[in-house]
């Protein structure tokens, strides 16, 4: 018989949204993904990570595009979500890579736990390599030659048909030795 638990049921319910309602997020639910995202461990606990949590539609919309140009695309890689976390972190920590992961795990599961959509958004580094992008970073207040961008947690609601069923796990997924 396996352990079962609220948290180890909370990980295999987590799924990645791609179609989200217009309707923003309530505060609440925004302050609490956000927190769980600050409890994310980091190394030596330097907590290098920062969370921009973006829900102004035009800043929204500019980022939208920023990482549509990076991917040679038209369209929304955000799919419509009107929430994007967005996770930097501090280049002079040597974990701030993995720092900045578990920040975005973090956020991803409290999402899924209070029954909000969200998915992981690539391309925050090259995002915030460009001109626009460290203008942003400077617009709100952080020093585009310390942050790099990690990646990007958009939030919303789920709209019909936005998540899918979990994929068969692999069989080779774990190896014991």
């Amino acid at each position: 018989m396996a352990i079962q638990n609220e948290v180890l049921a909370a990980l295999a319910a987590r799924r990645s949204c791609r179609a989200y309602t217009p309707q923003q997020v309530t505060a609440e639910e925004l302050d609490a993904v956000l927190t769980a995202g600050t409890w994310a461990p980091t190394g030596m606990n330097r907590q290098s990570p920062v969370i921009v949590a973006v829900q102004d539609k035009a800043t929204r919309d500019k980022l939208s595009a920023l990482n549509a140009e990076i991917m040679g695309r038209d369209g929304d890689p955000f799919y419509g979500a009107p929430t994007v976390l967005v996770v930097l972190a501090d280049k002079s920590v040597h974990t701030w890579q993995e720092d900045g992961t578990l920040v975005l795990g973090n956020l991803l599961l409290a999402a899924s736990s209070i029954g909000l959509g969200s998915c992981w958004i690539h391309r925050a580094r090259e995002t915030f390599e460009t001109a626009e992008g460290k203008a942003l970073l400077k617009s709100w207040g952080l020093d585009p030659d310390r942050y790099a961008g990690v990646g990007n947690c958009i939030l919303g609601y789920p709209a019909e048909g936005g998540i899918k069923p979990a994929a068969p796990r692999k069989p080779d997924y774990v190896v014991k030795v």
